[in-house]
């Protein structure tokens, strides 16, 4: 005798395996809890990145960046063709070398004149004596009198050309100075200590005023920002020790300590992950990593535990929930 097959009890039994499955699968994910007086967080590696521009344009002739290698601040980095450069500094000077040149063959016709106008002067006295006394005529205190004038209005013009010239020369200096700064430009310095991550040309290559050249990053001093909850907030403390774990060196730590907590609240960004999911509100707390050796690259993600009991023990904290 057959007994009947119910039709739904296949799909029911698929549905309790794969209940099962996720459950299981809920179970060996699903976070463990933080250990008493630590807090865990998560977030990327982050440094103090300084962009290396030229502030000229033209061709690179030389550059000594080369990805992982330290840089100091001032270290020339980048040469840019400079003849172009320095024909706009030579032209500046010889203008300038002119107009001072100019300036002083006025001023050397000024003081000839003024001594004209002086000696005038005296012969005008002279002969307006000689015609109190009738030794002269009207006619020659008028010719003295015209001496006088002629040479003072020259000596008037000549100084006026001379002030002139000499603000033609305060804005020439003022060209060979900006000559000097732009061809001094074509030497580009690192602007701080820092390890190259990028370089972003090479050698014949023409850049442009502002473009990017190179990267750096100071991997001496990085950053994790990790983000705690709102009611965890009072326990963290300016200098609470922590240590951070990555994917790149799965079987150490390395230290960092708590350097700066945000003054206001804000909702979890959407790539961080916080153990009570249901939480909202949250503060950023900057963590400063110590010395490691440059093993570190700004990016990284990592996970944080911050210790903010000082009576526990490293050695119970957990793997990252």
């Amino acid at each position: 005798m057959e007994f009947p097959v119910n039709r739904f009890w296949l799909p029911t039994a698929v549905a309790l395996i794969v209940a099962g499955l996720s459950y299981g699968v809920f179970e060996a994910t699903r976070p463990s809890p933080v250990p008493d007086g630590f807090l865990y967080g998560n977030g990327h590696v982050e440094g103090t990145e300084v962009r290396v521009s030229s502030e000229v344009p033209g061709r690179v002739v030389e550059h000594r960046l080369e990805e992982g290698n330290q840089v100091l601040r001032g270290d020339t980095v980048v040469v840019i063709e400079s003849q172009s450069s320095i024909d706009l500094l030579q032209a500046a000077q010889a203008e300038l070398t002119a107009l001072q040149q100019s300036r002083g063959s006025l001023e050397s016709q000024r003081e000839l004149w003024e001594h004209h106008a002086e000696t005038a002067a005296r012969q005008r006295a002279r002969v307006r004596d000689l015609r109190a006394s009738a030794l002269a005529s009207d006619s020659d205190v008028d010719q003295a009198e015209n001496a006088l004038e002629e040479a003072r209005q020259q000596a008037r013009a000549l100084k006026a050309q001379s002030a002139a010239l000499q603000e033609q020369i305060a804005a020439a200096k003022a060209r060979v100075g900006l000559a000097e700064t732009r061809l001094s430009n074509h030497d580009i310095e690192a602007p701080a200590d820092g390890t190259v991550l990028i370089r972003a040309i090479e050698v014949g290559e023409v850049v442009q005023p502002g473009a990017p050249l190179a990267l750096i990053v100071d991997l001496d001093r990085l950053e994790l920002k990790v983000y705690v909850p709102e009611r965890y907030i009072g326990k963290i403390r300016l200098g609470n020790p922590a240590r951070i774990a990555v994917n790149a060196f799965p079987d150490r730590f390395f230290d960092a300590q708590v350097s700066r907590v945000d003054d206001y609240a804000q909702f979890t960004p959407r790539d961080i992950h916080v153990p009570e999911e249901r939480t909202r509100m949250v503060y950023g707390v900057t963590l400063a990593l110590e010395d490691s050796g440059g093993r570190l690259k700004p990016g990284m993600p990592a996970d944080a535990w911050i210790r903010w009991d000082d009576a526990k023990s490293w050695a119970s904290c957990c793997p990252a929930p």
